[in-house]
């Protein structure tokens, strides 16, 4: 799935993690908006989220996701069994199915990207993109995550500024969200 009208991008570095996102909303070849928020804080800012797609879908699915999270009911967070369980259910929901976005969750120890086609995927390098200009900004992260003097915020703000001067969907006006890491 690749979606016009976004970038939202993970880092989790120097003991800190950050979700950040554009703010631009297109409707086919026009600007609608360009201060939309895409991240949300969840569970009293405990879990960041960002989305890439439709507004309403990604909404849903925020709600879904925080659903898998207090299901367990020990009070413990496993943001990766809840990625899994919404994946599964995003795949096989004959509604939850027909919905358009993609998602990052972060919380202090993981990063991961969660899809509707049933893909959880933990990045590597802990670095990773959604959107349009998703891969301008993280071919940027990778680069700027070399420099240990920037900090995980100033990699994300800067590598979402380079996707904004390349991705014609992409904007800076920019929302960044950090959590600190146990």
């Amino acid at each position: 799935m690749d979606f016009k009208g976004t970038t939202v991008i993970a880092i989790k570095k120097n003991g800190k993690t950050v979700v950040a996102a554009d703010g631009q909303v297109t409707f086919g070849h026009t600007v609608l908006k360009s201060n939309a928020i895409k991240i949300r804080k969840l569970l009293n800012g405990r879990i960041l989220a960002g989305f890439a797609g439709s507004t309403s879908d990604a909404i849903t699915l925020f709600e879904k996701f925080e659903e898998k999270i207090k299901a367990k009911g020990d009070g413990l967070i496993d943001i990766k069994r809840a990625a899994v369980d919404l994946a599964k259910d995003w795949r096989s929901d004959k509604i939850l199915h027909k919905l358009e976005a993609m998602m990052l969750v972060a919380d202090s120890n993981n990063i991961l990207l969660i899809s509707g086609t049933g893909d959880v995927v933990e990045p590597e390098e802990d670095v990773i993109s959604i959107g349009s200009g998703g891969n301008y900004a993280y071919s940027a992260a990778l680069a700027y995550m070399e420099n240990k003097k920037l900090s995980a915020f100033e990699v994300a703000r800067r590598s979402l500024k380079i996707a904004a001067r390349v991705c014609i969907y992409t904007n800076s006006n920019i929302v960044l969200e950090e959590i600190e890491n146990e």
